[in-house]
């Protein structure tokens, strides 16, 4: 008996990837076009027009959709078309609506005119946008009667829908993004103030997309938080993946600069520091100006405390921070000062609503 040739089969792609960039084109549906007809009926020779005019076209939607965070489902399929107004028919029959078209996109996204470079919408949280109006119907010759004029043999075409070209961008929206060199500790952070599962290793780069995660203060006060993939220098130029993901941070309304206290490969802390900071400087001034906290981390791998205070205020002398006001010391992997941490992050945001006696409880991400 021969062997069957086994079928084919696509490799699939994980839902979960991370895209925030797509090129597509929208089309709104055409108007029905109007209906040319008289009635006809026995006993009435002169019947006068029923031509009924043309639906209307579908409209193409945009809707922001609560815990969406990619554009990965407008990666494949290029061109979407709402549907055409039916056309009018006989008895003064008017031709159906074309059905809408919605698509779904994640809160943060940019829709431009990918012809003309132009912004059209910022979507918002729960906003809901008309992108491309459908075209209106045409008018059946029952539309034309008048006392003077009843025996009309005309009728209109449907209005043609409009057709664009969009370039989607998306700018993740977060309340506080975490920045840093690659192994500096920032999915480590993410991991441990909520139930996000970012990947994490003891090797560069091992964040290869913006991860998002939800910290709960209590049942009431929440903190979206973004692990921003490592800066390294050059970052604004293209260096790394800095380029890639900087524009991420720029909504944020905090930045946590993680610094790591002892690296492993021998860095010096307040070099790296600056690297980051010459990096954000020349990617943008306004990001370059956004409110910092400088998060001292693996404070764990220093057992000595004595040491541990002496490294952090040399550090905090040589970068002329206040221990006060802009630096905290952490420890993401034991946890130590992690809940301090939060609880200073939410006073950084909501400087009027001081929450005392909290407990960290960390929510899915």
């Amino acid at each position: 008996m021969p062997l069957r040739p086994r079928p084919h089969r696509r490799a699939s792609l994980p839902s979960c990837v991370f895209v925030d960039r797509a090129l597509i084109t929208v089309k709104a549906g055409d108007g029905g076009s109007g209906h040319v007809s008289f009635r006809r009926e026995k006993f009435i020779p002169k019947g006068g027009p029923t031509g009924g005019n043309g639906g209307r076209g579908g409209s193409v939607i945009i809707v922001a959709e609560e815990g969406m965070s990619t554009l990965y489902d407008y990666r494949f399929q290029l061109r979407y078309e709402a549907q055409n107004g039916e056309p009018g028919g006989a008895k003064q029959c008017s031709g159906g609506d074309g059905k809408d078209l919605v698509l779904k996109l994640p809160a943060g996204t940019l829709i431009f005119n990918n012809a003309t470079g132009e912004l059209i919408h910022d979507l918002r949280n729960k906003e809901t946008i008309t992108i491309a109006a459908g075209g209106k119907g045409g008018y059946g010759n029952e539309h034309f009667k008048s006392s003077t004029y009843q025996t009309p043999r005309e009728s209109t075409p449907g209005e043609k829908g409009p057709e664009l070209n969009l370039r989607l961008e998306l700018k993740l929206i977060a309340d506080v993004g975490f920045l840093g060199k690659p192994n500096a500790g920032k999915s480590t952070l993410l991991a441990a103030l909520t139930r996000a599962n970012p990947k994490i290793a003891d090797y560069p780069f091992t964040t290869l997309s913006p991860q998002l995660g939800i910290a709960e203060v209590d049942a009431h006060r929440r903190i979206v938080l973004a692990d921003i993939p490592g800066l390294i220098e050059g970052a604004a130029k293209g260096a790394g993946l800095g380029l890639e993901f900087l524009r991420h941070v720029e909504r944020t309304r905090v930045l946590v600069h993680l610094i790591d206290l002892q690296p492993a490969d021998g860095s010096d802390p307040a070099d790296n520091y600056r690297v980051i900071r010459e990096e954000l400087r020349q990617h943008s001034q306004a990001l370059y100006d956004k409110r910092e906290l400088v998060v001292l981390n693996k404070i764990d791998l220093i057992p000595d405390k004595k040491e541990r205070e002496k490294l952090i205020k040399s550090l905090c002398r040589e970068l002329e921070l206040r221990m006060d006001r802009d630096v905290i010391a952490i420890s993401g992997a034991t946890r130590e000062n992690v809940p301090a941490l939060l609880g200073r992050l939410w006073r950084e945001l909501n400087p009027t609503d001081d929450v005392e006696g909290w407990k960290s409880a960390p929510i899915e991400a």
